[in-house]
């Protein structure tokens, strides 16, 4: 229901904006990666795969195209953050409800909505709640945390121009949010969310000049990963303030791993694959079976989509990508750095950490396998370059 009223709404924005839409050299650099990926398909090693999977790419493009026509003002950024972040409280209550009372949901629930509830998560003793796999509902929350604390700080900052009642109301719901995202990020046991997690909590200190969050933040990381990873030299100490929760996970010894599951051993294969197709790569979906005839060991996907990407649609595509999203973070920060006034600055620096964050998440995984989560990555850079291209900056 949701692919049918995007679809709907894209194609009315399209039909409103065409003449427009058409000129713009950033969107005719769209048109030249999906021609490019047409063409990758075309001499794929397996066909079938890579035509099956431009559906996570072209029609992402041609939203994106659409919603930053749509997405131009400031004040539009806020509403959407308030409808990106209110599902994720059901969401993660849904995860404890499946890991602390096994609740699960019947079949028919999955032919309906697209997903279902699995007891104890997947994998077993990790939330994933509604999602397929953990690591989507991980860069899923830390999205959601990531808007939620820069409307938190908006609405903190603001507090005296509305009723205090009001505010108050705003914030309390906020902080059960917050609350709610941080829990659920934690019990995903993904090391990649805790990461961006840090990183965003350092990202706000720098941007509200707190020095004594950063210092808070590094402390707690700084003794962490020295429990983790330095035993010999105080980490055995350390282990003894640190839950075992943490230090285990994070020195990976909470499960035993085949080399064929390891990151550099996909990673390796990856880039063996792009050296002998450079150009044109061997067709999106193709890493899978590739891999399986090689490694006698299936796997979905090489955890870094721009190696990803460069096996299986070659190196022009994946350069051209980069450079068509570096161009608009560059103008988005540019922007954010010439800002007039402080209005909704704590908003629109809440999108492109969110962003940022999903970039870095890419690089030790990919998300595009998820509609869920690749809709709302293309939903917070069709936002940014919005608001860039409203303010006169060109795209």
């Amino acid at each position: 229901m949701g692919a049918v009223g995007f679809f709907v709404l894209s194609l009315k924005i399209w039909q409103l904006n065409y003449q427009q839409i058409i000129v713009s050299r950033l969107n005719q650099c769209w048109g030249i990666l999906t021609i490019l990926l047409i063409a990758s398909s075309v001499f794929a090693e397996y066909s079938q795969a890579a035509w099956l999977g431009m559906a996570n790419l072209i029609p992402f493009f041609w939203l994106f195209i659409a919603l930053q026509e749509l997405l131009k003002q400031p004040i539009q950024l806020k509403q959407l953050s308030w409808i990106l972040i209110l599902p994720s409280l059901p969401v993660v209550l849904l995860g404890f409800a499946q890991l602390y009372l096994a609740w699960e949901t019947p079949s028919w629930v999955e032919s309906i909505f697209g997903w279902e509830l699995v007891s104890g998560g997947v994998p077993e003793e990790r939330m994933s709640s509604v999602f397929i796999y953990t690591n989507f509902l991980a860069i899923y929350l830390a999205i959601a945390f990531i808007l939620a604390l820069g409307l938190w700080l908006d609405s903190w900052l603001t507090r005296r121009q509305t009723s205090q009642l009001k505010q108050a109301r705003i914030l309390w719901i906020l902080s059960a949010i917050l609350l709610a995202d941080i829990s659920g990020l934690v019990l995903t046991s993904s090391r990649n969310a805790w990461g961006l997690a840090v990183i965003s909590f350092m990202a706000y200190g720098v941007f509200m000049g707190w020095q004594w969050l950063i210092w808070a933040v590094t402390g707690a990381a700084t003794t962490i990963l020295w429990a983790s990873f330095v035993p010999h030299f105080g980490g055995m100490q350390l282990r003894k303030i640190v839950p075992p929760f943490f230090w285990a996970r994070l020195a990976d010894r909470a499960y035993v791993r085949p080399v064929e599951t390891l990151r550099i051993t996909q990673w390796q294969f990856c880039w063996d694959l792009i050296q002998e197709r450079p150009f044109l790569g061997w067709g999106l979906r193709n890493f899978s079976p590739l891999y399986e005839a090689k490694m006698n060991y299936w796997f979905g996907h090489p955890h870094n989509l721009f190696l990803m990407l460069g096996a299986e649609t070659g190196i022009i595509f994946v350069l051209l990508l980069i450079g068509i999203v570096g161009l608009i973070m560059y103008r988005a920060i540019m922007m954010l750095i010439n800002w007039k006034s402080d209005r909704f600055k704590i908003i629109y620096f809440s999108y492109l950490v969110a962003f940022s964050c999903c970039i870095l998440f890419n690089l030790l995984d990919v998300t595009i396998f998820d509609f869920r989560v690749n809709t709302i990555i293309w939903i917070l850079l069709a936002a940014i370059a919005g608001t860039v291209r409203s303010q006169g900056h060109i795209l």
